[in-house]
């Protein structure tokens, strides 16, 4: 079996863990598979993808585009060690407003598979960290958007750091004050 599904305390939210075939070459990785995601009830179209690179303490996030061009998203680590977290935006949700946490290790591969109306993001725990992301939608600038990563109640573990952020991650608003246009049958 070359994928494991674990359902997460996040409705929709599954851990995937990306199981290798290795010999005496290395080892061989299938990332994605269309139709055993299909069967899984997972989003099979990703338009597009990213690939960031983050030092040690790098917070981004939390991230979402609004409707119509909300996406799902495949988030795994090429490189580094990272904290993943998904936030549920969904309102009418049972877990609306929880998070659920993940640590993305390249050493051993899974991968996030975070549905519509989630915002995500995550902080770096090595030196350097390369994260891949696959979206079901293109970036779309007027629909992006995001809440204040230090404003929805997770303790990201920092102690006295002071994490480095974009300007951009700076300026989000915090989640008391988020009007959520998701809904949980999105």
């Amino acid at each position: 079996m070359q994928f494991t599904f674990n359902d997460t305390t996040i409705p929709g939210v599954k851990l995937i863990t990306l199981n290798a075939i290795e010999d005496e070459r290395g080892w061989f990785l299938k990332t994605f598979h269309a139709p055993t995601f299909a069967v899984h009830g997972l989003e099979t179209d990703f338009p597009e993808s990213f690939v960031s690179l983050s030092k040690r303490n790098v917070i981004r996030g939390m991230h979402f585009q609004t409707q119509p061009h909300d996406h799902a998203k495949l988030v795994r680590c090429l490189s580094g060690r990272a904290l993943d977290v998904v936030l549920d935006l969904r309102r009418q949700s049972a877990t609306y407003g929880q998070y659920a946490t993940f640590t993305l290790d390249a050493a051993h591969p899974q991968a996030v598979y975070i549905p519509h109306g989630m915002a995500h993001g995550f902080l770096t725990l090595s030196d350097e960290a390369a994260l891949e992301y696959h979206t079901s939608t293109v970036h779309h600038s007027a629909s992006d958007s995001g809440i204040h990563w230090d404003s929805f109640g997770f303790d990201w573990r920092l102690g006295a750091t002071a994490p480095t952020t974009s300007a951009r991650d700076k300026s989000f608003g915090g989640f008391a004050d988020f009007v959520s246009p998701f809904t949980a049958a999105n």
